[in-house]
């Protein structure tokens, strides 16, 4: 115990408290240049402490001043460096360490006073001279950014305050608030209540603008978004948002997000004194999610208000992963707006006091019903939503008034397009069925209307409906037959197309006698083609054909009748986006490319031995009618409905839509000669969206979509000005093991085609970590995989983080790019040659290292010098090149071998236009072993 206490005390930091800061100023000045900057600042802080010599301390506060510059603490190093000018403000280096701080805290203008006083007492100091000329361009240009985003706001300000050329100036603060600068000038000079007075005017243009400006101001920027909230209000805006003003409606949803996305954390900037004002947003969240409930009830909301509000709901309260566990949003919108979701899914448009709706609102309500119940965790949580919905149908039963039944059966319908299972268990309640059997016999138009949709509805999965499966066909006939309601009459029929398709595209499972699908067929499109019926009684023989295409005589039919096709992507194209689906069907069936089980003869046989079903292709599904049909579709124009259906509403173009849309871009562009057509409509930049967001098959099936594209096409033309750089990351999914060999062949051209533009887009590619995976297919044994992989990397490798991989020491890279050069395919030769080449070109050391690989180099490289094939022969002359300029021993030792002679004899042929560059590369290599003295010209 005692002789601890002894070596503690005779420890030399024990001597220097007692009182030597000079000691402990030497020890950190040792520790600071070891690079040991934490026991150099523990020492100085030491010294300080005991210094009682006031030039000693000035001294220390200096050297601590260096040591926090180097931990990237400027504020302290500013702190200790004013000590030290306070005790002598001639101390050059305290100066110049305050200016480095000053400047790295952005105080630019205290910094260039530092500098500038350094420069006075050491005038010809080539670095405070050059420091001084930097910091006055920044300041200069700081000032002119400041003054002239000052003025420009003031100037708008002072427009917005007279009755004339105020929207161009509303226009111009829209611009402004864009800019971060712009945005806070704007906040800083009362720009929040002027706003508020633009909203006030209730001009449209003035409102348009005032509200796009708010957007500007707040996007990533979470104390100015919560601001807006306290400063206009929620209400405030969601009676903006419930104008009868489309474009005011979507200006102010967009609002909304910006700040929803400011306030859940997807801002990271750091605050200081104003985090005080953003801690905690729990409370602003959950006041507007009551908010946006509140208003999809309310009478005063427009139909594009009421859209926008259901909308915000399906974007923001379900989780976007379901790794997250935090669901509670969800929950909570149950709980307090799953009676008023299903209050809009219930409304019957034809029926007098019913909330004001678009055509898209039902779909868009069903849409987030569905999300809602998917984004539930167990089966309690399941019970409950079904219970509350099933207690809201029952409730809504009275016998004695028709609208309410109407309701409860039309909220049921939007239960059978969201969350059909829920739908279809309150469907097999006592009671709904006979419910819907009676309305269909009323004698009122509306009552049949819904209650035929209902069943139409409920057929939509056959597996699970079994009761419409049963009396469902009798009912829709008597109704076809009896009614001269066209509107009735198209409905019934589109219920008996659901039914007539249950067997899929089985030939051998018709549900109908032969030729009665074709006859549904042809009066669905007979409909279809009729101008003069309302476009959402068209829309259901959209529908019932998207079930009847299932039929290969009803699609050869179909892309037959021109006329027919042109009417559907015409509907496609209209404001009822909720067409998008049963249009997407269709196209899907007609070009074939839904998902088909792969038929294993074996299987067929014991199938056949033990009598079991066994799925039959009709005749007209095979590969050459299936062609014939997508030529068709893309004569009728197509690929301007599908760019069109491409730009939907995100909540009404579902995932399922989307991977839908993408099977059908796949199978149009699976010939190379149709992908013009393809491109020149606009289809390659409506792919991009598919590629990156929907289902994983979808983005699969867009992405190499896209692979065939660009494999084959301009990559400028087809994917024009930003939009090309969004083309990498899905060709650069496609390059995995998981994905078929053709997927990866196609990815890896349409990434060769795009490395080839330019140096931006080659360092895309690299940060996408596509190079891993190119290097992995450069290994591959099928040979067209592995010459793309080859040719990608020729265009990749002019790129320094490429180069630099091929410099690492411990991998073989390299020797494979030379071992590729001996292989018999010659493009395969080609690109691996041209790789070398450019490689060699860029680092002579890589010149030095291509010895070392193998012992081959030398007959591989003369093989390149002698080949048949011009290209492969030129680039094995420029390799030759670059090694003879890269190192006098290696060109020595080239020389000294038959490269000399095939040199001699190719530079030795007469001039010829057709192999000019080969003879004119082995003149240069001659010419540059005579300019190093190892050959002679002849006498």
């Amino acid at each position: 115990m005692y002789s601890s206490i002894y070596l503690w005390v005779s420890h030399p930091l024990f001597l220097f408290q007692m009182g030597d800061p000079v000691q402990f100023k030497d020890e950190g000045n040792k520790h600071f240049q070891a690079g040991d900057i934490d026991k150099a600042i523990e020492c100085y802080t030491n010294a300080i402490k005991t210094c009682k010599d006031k030039m000693l301390l000035g001294v220390i506060h200096r050297n601590r001043s260096a040591c926090y510059l180097k931990k990237e603490n400027y504020a302290q190093a500013a702190s200790d460096a004013s000590r030290a000018i306070d005790v002598n403000a001639s101390d050059i280096k305290a100066l110049y360490r305050r200016c480095q701080a000053y400047e790295k805290l952005g105080k630019l203008d205290m910094a260039f006073k530092d500098v500038q006083r350094c420069a006075t007492i050491e005038p010809k100091n080539k670095t405070f001279l050059e420091t001084l000329r930097r910091l006055g361009a920044e300041i200069q240009q700081k000032l002119k950014t400041t003054f002239s985003t000052d003025s420009r706001v003031q100037n708008m300000f002072d427009i917005l305050l007279e009755e004339e050329n105020t929207g161009k100036a509303a226009n111009n603060l829209i611009v402004l608030a864009r800019e971060d600068a712009g945005a806070e000038r704007i906040f800083q000079n009362n720009g929040m209540s002027l706003l508020i007075q633009l909203i006030d005017t209730g001009k449209p243009e003035m409102v348009l603008a005032a509200i796009r400006t708010l957007s500007g101001m707040c996007t990533g920027h979470k104390a100015r978004a919560t601001a807006i909230i306290y400063f206009v209000g929620i209400d405030k805006l969601c009676s903006i948002m419930a104008t009868d003003n489309e474009e005011i409606a979507v200006a102010t949803c967009n609002l909304f997000q910006c700040v929803y996305d400011s306030l859940t954390g997807g801002d990271k900037r750091v605050y200081g004194k104003e985090e005080s004002l953003v801690l905690d947003s729990t409370k602003d969240l959950k006041t507007i999610l009551l908010a946006l409930l509140d208003m999809i009830v309310n009478k005063n909301v427009s139909g594009h208000g009421r859209d926008q509000a259901l909308n915000l709901l399906s974007k923001n309260v379900p989780r976007k992963d379901k790794k997250d566990q935090d669901h509670s949003k969800t929950l909570f919108t149950i709980d307090h707006g799953l009676k008023k979701i299903l209050k809009v899914c219930g409304q019957v448009p034809d029926l007098p006091n019913q909330l004001p709706m678009t055509d898209n609102t039902q779909l868009i309500a069903s849409i987030l019903l569905n999300k809602l119940y998917d984004d539930l965790r167990c089966d309690p949580e399941r019970d409950n939503f079904r219970d509350i919905c099933d207690e809201y149908i029952k409730n809504k039963f009275d016998p004695n008034n028709m609208d309410k039944n109407i309701h409860a059966i039309n909220a049921l319908s939007g239960l059978l397009q969201g969350p059909f299972e829920v739908g279809n268990i309150l469907a097999g309640r006592q009671g709904v069925m006979e419910m819907m059997v009676a309305l269909c016999g009323s004698e009122r138009e509306v009552d049949q209307l819904v209650a035929v949709e209902a069943l139409i509805h409920a057929s939509s999965k056959m597996s699970r409906a079994s009761f419409i499966i049963t009396n469902g066909v009798s009912l829709l006939k008597d109704i076809y037959k009896k009614t001269k309601n066209e509107k009735i009459k198209i409905r019934a029929l589109v219920g008996l197309c659901k039914l007539g398709s249950a067997g899929g595209d089985d030939y051998s499972m018709r549900q109908f006698a032969e030729g009665s699908t074709e006859k549904l067929a042809k009066q669905c499109r007979k409909w279809l083609c009729n101008p003069s019926i309302d476009v959402r009684t068209r829309k259901w023989a959209i529908e019932g054909l998207a079930y009847l295409t299932n039929d290969a005589d009803v699609k050869d039919d179909f892309v037959e009748d021109e006329p027919a096709m042109r009417a559907m992507f015409e509907l496609s194209k209209s404001t009822d986006k909720t067409i998008l689906y049963a249009v997407a069907c269709t196209l899907v069936n007609c070009t074939n490319s839904y998902d088909k089980k792969e038929i294993i003869p074996e299987l067929v046989q014991l199938a056949q031995f033990s009598k079991q079903h066994v799925p039959e292709q009709h005749p007209k599904d095979k590969k050459d009618f299936v062609a014939k049909r997508v030529k068709r579709l893309l004569k009728a124009g197509v690929i301007s409905a599908l760019t069109c259906m491409v730009k939907a509403d995100s909540s009404i173009l579902t995932d399922q839509t989307k991977e839908m849309l993408a099977r059908v871009f796949l199978a149009l562009a699976e010939d190379a000669k149709d992908r013009g057509t393809i491109v020149a409509q606009g289809g390659g930049k409506a792919l991009i969206p598919l590629a990156l967001e929907g289902t994983e098959a979808g983005k699969i099936r867009a992405s190499h979509a896209l692979a065939k594209i660009a494999a084959i096409s301009n990559p400028d033309i087809a994917f024009p000005g930003e939009r090309i750089y969004e083309v990498v990351r899905p060709l650069v999914s496609l390059l995995n093991t998981e994905r078929d060999g053709l997927q990866n062949y196609e990815a890896l051209m349409g990434l060769t085609n795009l490395a080839a533009l330019n140096d931006k887009l080659r360092v895309k590619i690299i940060k996408e970590k596509a190079l891993p995976e190119i290097e992995n297919y450069m290994f591959e044994e099928h040979e067209q995989i592995r010459q793309a992989a080859t040719e990608c990397m020729c265009n990749l490798v002019v790129c320094k983080e490429v180069q630099e991989r091929y410099m690492e020491d411990g991998n073989d890279k390299l020797k494979l790019l030379v071992l590729l050069c001996s292989e018999d395919d010659e493009k395969l030769q080609r690109a691996a040659a041209g790789a070398l080449a450019m490689l060699t070109a860029a680092q002579k050391k890589l010149c030095t290292k291509l010895t070392l690989v193998t012992v081959q180099w030398m007959e591989i490289l003369q093989r390149l010098c002698l080949h048949d094939n011009l290209q492969v022969q030129h680039r094995g002359l420029v390799i030759v090149y670059n090694m003879l300029n890269a190192d006098s021993e290696l060109a020595k030792k080239l020389i000294e071998s038959e490269i000399l002679e095939i040199l001699s004899v190719i530079g030795k042929q007469e001039d010829n236009p057709s192999k000019q560059e080969v003879i004119d590369v082995a003149r240069s290599c001659l010419v540059k072993a005579m300019d190093l003295g190892l050959i002679k010209p002849f006498s």
